[in-house]
């Protein structure tokens, strides 16, 4: 059975499908301005209902000090668990209005938060202040996050679908409309451009609290619009 990976091409979505007897491939190409590719980016799509369970599990893991993957995209009501891989203690939480928590000092697996409202959750650890990640919730029934080559590869059934595409560099954070798709037997590829702003010269890779509260800050703030 198909699985969602980032960083590599990802089949089908979240809706995993043990049967399409008319399902075609859906192959999305996600660029920037300049036509670059943007990893990162997550596209859903409203359409047809499915015929398998949604996967109510997923990870955001912890290592090396970063979150990983940097954007995750889940169904609402899923169970997320925040392993961490690192051989130190993190504590992460998030502000945001769509899921608040916080996980104390930790080590291994802590009990796995259920994020069941759509919307933006932006992450952060008390302890790593540059360490940033995103979890998208969507409603829709299909969706994935684009790899290193701004590439998403759906199978999906003969239909009618509303795209839509979010990165956390474009505007605001606010989804864009990527219009309609229509699906037959054969296979379809497009092309989605988005904007993004370009990331700050003084965004840290390194410990600088003061700068990653200014870029957490916005995130939050970003989210609560």
């Amino acid at each position: 059975m198909p699985k969602i990976f980032c960083g590599a091409t990802i089949i089908v979505g979240a809706l995993l499908y043990t049967t399409l007897a008319t399902a075609a491939p859906f192959i999305a190409q996600v660029v920037d301005q300049q036509g670059q590719p943007v990893a990162d980016a997550v596209l859903t799509l409203q359409g047809p209902p499915g015929k398998s369970p949604i996967s109510t599990k997923a990870d955001m893991d912890q290592r090396n000090k970063e979150f990983v993957p940097h954007v995750l995209a889940v169904h609402s009501n899923t169970n997320v668990t925040f392993p961490n891989s690192d051989n130190i203690r993190h504590q992460v939480y998030s502000f945001s209005s769509t899921k608040r928590f916080e996980l104390k000092l930790y080590e291994g697996i802590p009990a796995a938060q259920v994020f069941d409202k759509a919307g933006v959750v932006v992450l952060g650890c008390n302890i790593h202040d540059w360490m940033l990640g995103y979890i998208y919730v969507t409603d829709d029934p299909w969706f994935a996050v684009s790899d290193a080559k701004g590439q998403i590869t759906f199978d999906l059934p003969a239909g009618h679908y509303n795209v839509t595409l979010w990165h956390p560099q474009h505007a605001d954070m606010a989804t864009q409309n990527g219009g309609e798709l229509v699906m037959a037997d054969k296979a379809v590829q497009k092309s989605y451009s988005m904007t993004l702003e370009p990331l700050s010269a003084d965004a840290p890779s390194a410990p600088a609290p003061s700068a990653f509260g200014d870029a957490f800050g916005k995130a939050v703030r970003e989210t609560e619009k």
